[in-house]
C-alpha cells in the first residue's frame, strides 16, 4: 500500500469511520392494504336528496374515491354541449316575419363578429332604423323587443310566446304597447336605441340568455324607463330564467307587466325603483319541486 493510502485510512480511523454503525431504528407497523381502495359511492344525504328537488342545481352527486362518478362528468359534459349548442345557433333570416315582427338587425355582419364585438350588438343597422321609423307606432307605453341574444334556441322557442303573454298583461293594466320588433345578433343595450326611435316610455327586450350547464333555452327579459343611449345597467330591472324548468311564461309576463307599470308610475327604472310597491310581495310562493333532466343514462 502507499504511503498516501496510509495516511488516509489513519486519518479515517482517527475520525471514527472504523466504528460500527448504530443498529437501524425499528420500522413502524404499516396497516394492510383494505380490501377496496376507493369505497362504493355513498348514498345521498336526506337532506341534499330533499334539496334536489327545489333547484336544478346537481346537489349531492356524491364521489367515488377523490373524484365525481362516471354518470356525472359524463352528465357534466353532456350539458356543456346543450350550452355550446345555444351559443352557436343562428336566428333564422324569416323567423321574425313568419311571426309577425318587424325585423331588425343590429351592426353585426356575422356570427363571429356578434361574439367578439358586444358594442356593435348595441346599436342598429340604417336599414333597420329605416324600417323602425316608418312601421313601428310612435310614443307606445311598452315597446317590446324579441332578440336572440346568446341563445337563439331560446328566442325561436318561447320568444313569441313570452311577447305576446306581456304584451297581453300589460294592455290589460292599460298600457299601450308598440308594434311588435325582432332583433338579429342583438345585446341588452340595443333596447336604449329601439325605445328612444319610437319613444316609449318603457324598453323590454326579451333574449335569449346566455346558456348555462344543461340550460340552453332560457330567456331573460331587461326593463328600462325613459330608453335612449347612454342608459347603464343600473337603470334596468331584469328577470331571468324564464324557461320551463325556470319562471314560466305566464308568471314572468305579469311581473314583467307589474315592473312596467310601477316604472310609468314612478317615473324611473333600476336601482332607483322602489320595488316594494309593486304589490307582488304577498303573491311570492316556495318555488315548486323541481326536476333535472337527465342527458345520460346510468
Amino acid at each position: 500500500m502507499s504511503r498516501t493510502r496510509q495516511l488516509i485510512s489513519a486519518l479515517r480511523d482517527a475520525l471514527g469511520s472504523a466504528d460500527p454503525l448504530p443498529p437501524p431504528p425499528p420500522l413502524p407497523e404499516i396497516p394492510p392494504p383494505p380490501a377496496r381502495v376507493y369505497t362504493p359511492r355513498p348514498e345521498r344525504s336526506p337532506f341534499a336528496a330533499r334539496a334536489a328537488h327545489h333547484t336544478t342545481a346537481l346537489v349531492g352527486i356524491g364521489h367515488v374515491g377523490t373524484r365525481y362518478a362516471t354518470d356525472v362528468v359524463l352528465q357534466f359534459q353532456a350539458e356543456l354541449a346543450v350550452a355550446h349548442a345555444a351559443v352557436a345557433a343562428l336566428l333564422p333570416d324569416d323567423w321574425a316575419a313568419h311571426n309577425g315582427f318587424v325585423a331588425l338587425a343590429s351592426r353585426v355582419t356575422d356570427h363571429r363578429e356578434f361574439l367578439l364585438r358586444p358594442d356593435l350588438g348595441r346599436r342598429l343597422d340604417e336599414p333597420s332604423l329605416q324600417l323602425l321609423r316608418t312601421q313601428c307606432t310612435r310614443n307606445p307605453d311598452v315597446q317590446i323587443i324579441v332578440a336572440d341574444g346568446l341563445s337563439a334556441v331560446a328566442c325561436t322557442g318561447s320568444g313569441k310566446a313570452l311577447h305576446d303573454a306581456v304584451a297581453r298583461a300589460c294592455q290589460a293594466r292599460g298600457l299601450s304597447v308598440g308594434t311588435p320588433v325582432c332583433a338579429r345578433f342583438a345585446r341588452v343595450w340595443l333596447e336604449d336605441e329601439i325605445g328612444q326611435e319610437v319613444g316609449a316610455k318603457v324598453a323590454m327586450i326579451l333574449l335569449g340568455e346566455r346558456p348555462g350547464l344543461g340550460t340552453g333555452d332560457g330567456l331573460s327579459a331587461y326593463v328600462v324607463y325613459d330608453p335612449r343611449l347612454g342608459k347603464t345597467d343600473g337603470d334596468r330591472n331584469m328577470i331571468s330564467n324564464i324557461h320551463p324548468r325556470g319562471t314560466p311564461i305566464d308568471e314572468a309576463a305579469q311581473r314583467l307587466a307589474a315592473l312596467a307599470a310601477a316604472m310609468i308610475e314612478q317615473r324611473t327604472s333600476g336601482v332607483s325603483l322602489d320595488l316594494a310597491r309593486l304589490g307582488l310581495a304577498g303573491e311570492r310562493t316556495p318555488r315548486p319541486p323541481q326536476i333535472r333532466q337527465r342527458l345520460v343514462e346510468r
